[in-house]
Parts: C-alpha cells; sequence; structure tokens
C-alpha cells in the first residue's frame, strides 16, 4: 500500500459510497434505538451496517486480492454465500438482546432491526443504493411513525402490587381503580386474601400501562398516603426473575 494507492481508494466511489452510506443508514436507525435506550444502538447498529458492506464488497472484488495460490488451483466464487454468513451471523447478535422480563419479552425490535441493518449493508455493498436507500427510508417509517400505534393496542402489565388494608376500611376495587388510573396504570383483576387473625384483607394484581416504565416511587407514595393501606409492595415486573 502507497499513499497513493489510498488516495486511488478513497476516490473510487464504487467502493466508497456503499461504505458511506452504509455508516448514515445504521446511523440512522442506531439513533432511534439509541433515543429509546435499546440494547443495541447508535454504534452497534453502523457497525453492523458497515460491517456487511465491507464483507459483500469484500466478495464482489475477489478479483482484486493479491493472495498467491498453488498452481492448478481451483476458485469457485458463489456470492450468495456472503449474505447467508453475514445473516447467520447477526442472528447470533440479534439474539443476545432478546430477553424475557417477567411476563413479557424484550428485545425484538431491536434484534429485527440489527438483522435489517445487515441486510442494508448487504445491499449497499452490493451497490444497489437506490434499494437500500428507500428501504432504509421504510424502515424508519416503520420504526418512527408505527410506534404511535402501540397506544391503541391493549396496554401490557408492568407492575405487580401486593398491599394489606383493614377488614373494617369498605376497601373496595373502584377506589384502588381511581389511584392506579391517576398514575396512568389499568388495574387487572385481583386476587383477594382474608387474614382473619390480623383483620386484614389482602390484594394481589398487576397492573397495565402502554408506558413500560412506570413510576414505581410516586405509586408507593400515593400508597403510603391512603391511610387504608397497611402494608403494601411495588414491584416492577422487569425486576422478576422467571
Amino acid at each position: 500500500m502507497t499513499f497513493d494507492s489510498l488516495v486511488a481508494a478513497l476516490r473510487d466511489t464504487d467502493v466508497m459510497l456503499p461504505l458511506l452510506c452504509s455508516v448514515l443508514a445504521g446511523a440512522l436507525i442506531g439513533a432511534e434505538r439509541e433515543f429509546l435506550r435499546k440494547p443495541a444502538g447508535l454504534r452497534t447498529h453502523t457497525l453492523v451496517c458497515l460491517a456487511s458492506a465491507l464483507m459483500t464488497l469484500l466478495g464482489l472484488r475477489m478479483a482484486e486480492w493479491t493472495a498467491t495460490f498453488p498452481a492448478g488451483t481451483q476458485i469457485v466464487s458463489d456470492m450468495a454465500r456472503m449474505p447467508h454468513a453475514i445473516l447467520t451471523g447477526v442472528g447470533f447478535l440479534g439474539a443476545g438482546v432478546i430477553f424475557r422480563a417477567g411476563v413479557s419479552v424484550q428485545g425484538l425490535t431491536t434484534a429485527a432491526s440489527l438483522w435489517l441493518t445487515a441486510s442494508l449493508g448487504i445491499v449497499f455493498g452490493a451497490g444497489l443504493i437506490e434499494l437500500a436507500t428507500i428501504s432504509t427510508g421504510i424502515a424508519l417509517v416503520v420504526l418512527v411513525s408505527l410506534r404511535a400505534l402501540r397506544y391503541v393496542a391493549p396496554p401490557q402489565p408492568v407492575v405487580r402490587i401486593e398491599f394489606a388494608v383493614g377488614g373494617e376500611t369498605g376497601y373496595d376495587g373502584a377506589r384502588l381503580e381511581t389511584l392506579l388510573a391517576s398514575h396512568g396504570l389499568q388495574a387487572g383483576r385481583p386476587a383477594i386474601m382474608h387474614d382473619r387473625a390480623s383483620g386484614l384483607r389482602r390484594y394481589t394484581l398487576l397492573a397495565s400501562a402502554h408506558d413500560l416504565q412506570v413510576d414505581s416511587e410516586a405509586l408507593a407514595r400515593a400508597l403510603q398516603a391512603d391511610a387504608a393501606v397497611q402494608e403494601f409492595s411495588v414491584t416492577p415486573l422487569e425486576n422478576e426473575s422467571s
């Protein structure tokens, strides 16, 4: 490698344009994941897209390799193997960001975005810049715009609430629903147990919300401020092991 050859490579649009576009596409998708504080964010998506484009270019430009082979060596090139190998490897990376939190599974969208980012890198590396650019735009629309649809979908359980009230307080479900609604939570059907020895009536239930991040501290303060509540516990489902 010489300085002139390096400059010539930088001026080679057939190489640099796919690489630069893959970095930009990966950064855009990664920024959306980073903004939501997902396990794989800006740097991960950018590197995955760049690496996919790089490996695709490497396979396509096999004729430029400087490797020396023994006389009579036959080389069979099948570019269909390169995308398969890339996407298989990224599949293992995507599996690492999927985890179960209580009763819900987290990381599926991030895993899918990693797989898509690798696919975009392959398409950029193959020189189909227009197709990859359009696909990047569609991916951003899906990730950003369609996120609003979750607010019309049924809420997901986010917190387990256990508390006890005096048997003579007249505490009922409507009072609990009002308290939870003030914190953006929807009460599920409670399990009720009455302790005759202590006179306490114990409630156990799951509360649901569209926003998976619940303010447990504020909810605990509200339960503590209710004179009828003798004891309680608030456990985000992401903290439960299963």
